[in-house]
This record gives structure tokens, sequence and C-alpha cells, in this order.
């Protein structure tokens, strides 16, 4: 039997789920999650600014190839930090080939971020991916399961492929991973390949396979991983459309209120009786941030619950503290606002914004943002007339994506999310001045329930700590962590 979390700290947006956030609420024996998304990035900037701390170079110096981390410092690392007013390296963009630079750079990122997370305890800790951000997929999952990751979870799509690669790299094989790209015909090789063997210096390191939770919003959809993925599935965690970030879109046709929010119905909702039958634990997410929600879902045969706004208002989250601080007096004053913007994401997908002056979700802001693609997460790679494999986004320049066969019209209210979210957490990029530029605006994800963050503020306070939140949601459970016996995939699915 395995003792499995009630409380899973949500994965959320590119840094806010940071090293020290996932420490934190793993400590506490709890599921302290990292969000993988963006790492590569995050990782360069923060050895921009000079490695406040020395976090990033105590991960370097534990990595398991350190040649690798010695060019990564040696390019990256800038002593005393770069000038306020200079931009931060550009990246090369992921494709399918990455070059290698970039292949090591996410390794390395992810490592860091993993290791940090585990030092000075010994209970596991997970990493979160999104599925449409395919291409740093193989490299990422490798380095975070150099540093011992305990569990990967991934949702924003059907992460089929992803056991599979689990499966390989634990068995120091070479992963595959399938990339999907826009117009491609059957017969073409659309797969992602990683052998870490062509990367490490000396023998294979031995590692343990993380156990897989994928993050999805219906039944369906969880039948199908357990039934047709390539690999185990140790669990589901179950998001409905009130959790932040990225969405699944309403099943049928789209319809938007009145205030122009995608309309989830009947068939939008989960079968929790369903859920029981399948024989794998699952976790339900989406305004479960309060100890009556978390004894409902126990109740309700849930192993627990995914959690992420009260978490990203913690002290030890990574979202920058003037954002952080204006939306907890908000929700003190219960006038948080989020919109679920259907038109916002590239992806596609709704995206929960909340709505603060000073970010893109103030129509003048975004207006104002000249638009431009240079981290390219969220590009949609589809196939060129000539049978190559070019790179888009509807954020980017209008006119550079409808050269590429892009239609006009799905560039309407498109927000480059990869430059916002790294404004987020006080990375933003400084652009030409002296064009008219100026530093990347935020644009702020957080779930429905903004406003109830407040709850976890004791009298005359303006902050809380992680372990704040741990409290307050098992305040209603008794303290015997639940267990599970973890079946194989054939036997949860017969």
């Amino acid at each position: 039997m395995i003792q499995l979390p009630r409380i899973i700290q949500g994965g959320m947006g590119v840094g806010v789920s940071n090293w020290r956030l996932a420490q934190a609420v793993s400590k506490l024996g709890q599921l302290g999650v990292v969000s993988g998304t963006a790492l590569d990035s995050l990782f360069v900037r923060r050895l921009a600014d000079g490695d406040q701390g020395g976090h990033m170079r105590r991960g370097l110096d534990a990595f398991p190839f350190p040649e690798m981390a010695k060019r990564i410092w040696q390019e990256y690392f800038v002593p005393a930090g770069k000038p306020a007013s200079a931009p931060y390296p550009n990246l090369p963009m992921h494709q399918k080939r990455a070059p290698r630079k970039l292949v090591e750079l996410c390794m390395v990122s992810n490592f860091v971020e993993v290791f940090l997370a585990r030092e000075g305890h010994k209970n596991p800790v997970g990493v979160n991916y999104l599925e449409k951000v395919q291409m740093p997929h193989l490299y990422s999952i490798y380095g975070a399961m150099l540093a011992g990751v305990g569990y990967v979870l991934m949702g924003a799509g059907i992460p089929l492929h992803i056991p599979g690669v689990l499966d390989a790299f634990a068995a120091q094989h070479a992963a595959e991973y399938k990339l999907q790209v826009t117009g491609a015909s059957a017969d073409v090789d659309m797969h992602m390949r990683l052998d870490p063997a062509e990367y490490a210096e000396g023998p294979l390191p031995v590692l343990e396979r993380p156990k897989f939770l994928a993050i999805v919003s219906s039944n369906t959809l969880a039948t199908t991983m357990l039934r047709r993925a390539g690999g185990r599935v140790n669990g589901l965690v179950i998001e409905n459309p009130t959790a932040g970030g990225h969405n699944a879109p309403p099943r049928g046709k789209l319809q938007l209120n009145a205030g122009g929010e995608p309309v989830y119905g009947e068939r939008d909702r989960v079968n929790i009786a369903e859920l029981r039958t399948l024989g794998v634990p699952f976790w339900l997410a989406g305004g479960y941030g309060n100890a009556e929600k978390l004894r409902e879902a126990l109740d309700e045969g849930a192993a627990g619950v995914q959690v992420g706004t009260a978490f990203a208002f913690s002290r030890e989250s990574g979202m920058r503290p003037d954002l952080k601080q204006r939306l907890i007096w908000q929700a003190v004053a219960g006038t948080g606002q989020v919109f679920t913007d259907p038109l916002a994401s590239p992806t596609g997908f709704p995206f929960k914004v909340a709505q603060l002056e000073g970010t893109s979700s103030a129509f003048p802001i975004y207006q104002e943002r000249k638009r431009v693609c240079d981290l390219g997460y969220l590009r949609e790679p589809y196939m060129t007339p000539d049978d190559k494999i070019g790179y888009r986004c509807s954020a980017e320049p209008v006119a550079n994506y409808v050269a590429k066969g892009g239609k006009v019209e799905d560039t309407v209210g498109r927000k480059c999310l990869c430059n916002a979210l790294l404004a987020n957490i006080g990375h933003p990029q400084i652009r030409d001045k002296a064009r008219g530029e100026s530093e990347e605006p935020p644009l702020v994800t957080v779930g429905d329930d903004l406003n109830t963050i407040a709850q976890f503020l004791t009298a005359g306070r303006t902050s809380y700590a992680a372990a704040d939140v741990v409290a307050s949601l098992l305040s209603r459970v008794e303290a015997e962590p639940a267990t599970h016996s973890m079946p194989e995939l054939s036997a949860a699915v017969a």
C-alpha cells in the first residue's frame, strides 16, 4: 500500500509554483509540485540576474553531468546581475530538431528546480507540464527524473505518450514522443527522440520511474487515458472549469454568456461515481481550496484535492510580490474578478485571467503592446507547402501568422502568454525603448475562487504561508494519510 497525499499543490503558470513553494508543501507531507513550463528561459533569467542566493549554482553543482553544467554556467551567468535596463538573453525557440545547447538547458533547468524542491526532506516532489507545450517534453522530463522527481502531472491535452516515456527513461532506453503537426499526413514521421546516452558523461544513472497523474476534465478522457496510454497511469486529477490557468473547452458548440465567457453545461460535469469504478486514485480540482471541500472530496471517494489559487498567493510562491499583494487586497474586499477568456491563449483553450490594472487584462495595455514572438512555447507546428515543418503562433505579428497560412480571425484577442507569465514572476523581457517598446506587461491567471484566499489571513496580517494553507485544508481531516494499492493498468481497466 502506498501513502497518497491529501493535497496536491497545483503546478501553476511559469515559476509561480517554484522550488520554494514545492519544497514547503512537500516538507509538510503533501505533494509539492514545481511548474515545468518554460524552465529553461526562467533558469537563464535567474542566472542573468546574478543567481541571487546562489541556489542555481548549488543545483548545478549537483547535476550528474558536470561538463554540461559548466557550459551553461559559463554562458549565462552574469556576476552581480545584468543592468536593469538590459534585455535578457534570447534562447533558440524549440522545434522538432532542437540544437544541443537547448536540449542541455532543458535537462539542467528541470533538474535544478526539482533538486532544490527536494532539499531538506525525503518526501516526494512532483513536476507539472502542459501537454500542449510538446517540443521540450523529452528533455525536460529526463532532467526532472535525474533529480528524482516522484510524480509527473500533465494536462492541457491528452498525454497518451508520456507514461511510455517515463518507462523508457527508467529502463535506460531512448524515448520517443509523437509531435502533433497540423496538416501532416499519416505517413510522415513526427516522432521526437531522446537517447540519454548521447548526453551522459559516463554510465547512465539508474533512475526511478515517477508516478504519472493525468489531469483530465471528463469521464471520457479519464477512461481514454487508462485504456490507451502507452504505459501505466497511476492516478487522475479531475479539473472542473473553475480551476485557474487553461480550461478544457466546453463540450459541444461553443456558447458565450453575456459577459463573453464560455458556458459550461451538464455535459461538462464529471460523474464521480464512475471515477470510483476505474480502479486508480483520483484528486478533485477547481474550487476545492477549503477544508469543507477537501472533506467532501474524501467522502466521495477521492484521494484528496489539487489546490492552486490558495498556494499561488502564499509567501513562498514565485508571483511578483506587488501583484500578489494587490490581488490579496481585492480578495479581502471581496472585489476580485476573474474572467474566463475564450481568446487570450494561442492554444485555443479558455484561459482564466485576473482583472487587474497595469496588466494585459486591461484592453489599453493589451493594445499598446507590440506583437512579438520570441519565446515560442505555444507555437503550433504545421506542414508547409514544401512538406517541411513550420511554426506559427496566433499571438505573433498578424502579418507573419497569415503569411504562414494562419487565419487572420484567429489572431483576434490573442495574448502572448509566454512573455506575460515570465513578467508575472519578476523576469519581464526588456524591449527597445528607443523604438517605442517597453517592459513586457504581466497577465495573472488564477481560479474562480480568488476571493476565498482571504480565509488564510489571520487577524492583522496581509500575507500567509503555504503551511497556513495546508493546516487550514486539513483542519477537518484525520491525521492519517490516504493509502491506495496503485493497481497495474490491466487491473485498473479490466
